[in-house]
């Protein structure tokens, strides 16, 4: 073991940055992921301030952010940039240490244990001062060794990363089947000609947050209907006796459930295995004619047909995230093709949907692997 001093000299040169319209600003990702340029939005240009001028090759942290991983190497592409004072800058001692060797040591959490021990200040702007990263103590090998453990992590995390490729690549595609399917054919109908019913769960004192029990029956929110895709988060459940003055609010299998408040403009079908339940008045459901119109279909055509999503940014003046309502979707216009045709599209969906769920319990368990490899790698195992 020794201590960070012994690999890194504070490089900080004071700097006055008097032109800060013309220089380029860098920021750090969270979890060792890297130094990016900082995006400076319009009027946003900071004033003239005292910081650093970092080289490529250096390396930089965030004294705010080190408890969360905001560690990196300066990319030739970022040489010359600024910082300020907040970001304090390191030359690395190549003789000493491998530099993709350090930054395993960093994406691995080795410090992490140490910086949370060591910060200071409020609990959301905690700092972490240079002699004190310094004095952080860290395994390190011979050079050989450290290229040896660098190259099997490089290679492993490489393989991750082609993994979370195919699944964005997965995510992708099925917005393009839609498209290269039903982007052309004409939005001759509307929801509310397409739907047996539609209707929005019970205000106010009709259903309190007090009601809700431990198990029940279950009742359906913004958050199994966040990220596009039906999913079971927060449980929450009424008891029989409530739910039979709810009635009317149950949602079926093959439900279309849109939010309409809070995080908006999200659409999920409802899976075939759901349990008695109802909505909450946050969620817009809707029981399609099924011999007309295919659920997954009509999800598909709220997210991506040019036609519903051209009414919808009409009626909510650009922003969906903020004026949905149950009127706007039931005058939605919808195409209705042939119902083979829809068919034919669910199907295709449903083999890509499994796809991305075999590759994402596949890139998890990548997941699980790279950080046994790197916990053996810095204990001296590998």
């Amino acid at each position: 073991m020794t201590v960070l001093a012994d690999v890194l000299d504070f490089a900080g040169v004071p700097e006055r940055i008097r032109e800060p319209e013309n220089e380029r600003f860098v920021t750090l990702k969270l979890k060792a992921a890297g130094a990016v340029q900082r995006v400076i939005k319009d009027g946003k240009t900071p004033v003239p301030f005292t910081g650093y001028r970092i080289a490529a090759g250096q390396f930089i942290y965030s004294r705010i952010d080190a408890r969360n991983g905001a560690f990196a190497l300066v990319p030739d592409a970022l040489d010359g940039a600024v910082v300020s004072k907040d970001f304090p800058i390191f030359n690395v001692r190549f003789g000493r240490i491998e530099p993709s060797y350090l930054l395993h040591l960093m994406r691995a959490g080795v410090l992490q244990d140490q910086i949370r021990a060591s910060s200071f200040g409020a609990t959301n702007r905690q700092r972490i001062a240079e002699a004190t990263l310094l004095s952080f103590q860290i395994p390190l090998p011979p050079l050989p060794e450290q290229r040896r453990i660098a190259t099997i992590l490089d290679h492993a995390d490489s393989l991750r990363t082609k993994r979370r490729q195919v699944l964005t690549h997965l995510d992708s595609l099925i917005e393009s089947v839609f498209r290269d399917m039903f982007a052309e054919v004409p939005a001759t109908s509307t929801v509310a000609a397409e739907a047996s019913l539609i209707r929005t769960g019970p205000f106010g004192s009709q259903l309190l947050h007090s009601e809700f029990v431990d198990e029940g029956i279950a009742v359906l929110g913004l958050d199994n209907v966040v990220g596009n895709k039906f999913r079971w988060a927060e449980r929450r459940f009424i008891t029989p006796e409530k739910y039979e003055k709810l009635t009317r609010y149950t949602v079926n299998h093959g439900d279309v459930l849109i939010s309409i408040m809070g995080t908006t403009g999200r659409c999920v079908v409802v899976p075939d295995d759901i349990p008695t339940a109802i909505n909450t008045k946050h969620i817009c459901a809707i029981t399609p004619e099924t011999e007309r119109l295919n659920p997954e279909f009509l999800r598909a055509a709220f997210l991506w047909h040019p036609d519903s999503l051209a009414h919808l940014r009409r009626q909510t003046k650009g922003s969906i995230m903020d004026g949905l309502n149950m009127g706007i979707i039931k005058a939605m216009p919808i195409p209705v093709p042939p119902l083979s045709t829809q068919t034919e599209f669910a199907v295709r969906l449903a083999r890509i949907e499994s796809e991305h769920e075999t590759t994402h319990a596949v890139a998890n368990h990548d997941d699980e692997l790279f950080t046994s490899l790197q916990s053996r790698a810095f204990r001296g195992d590998l």
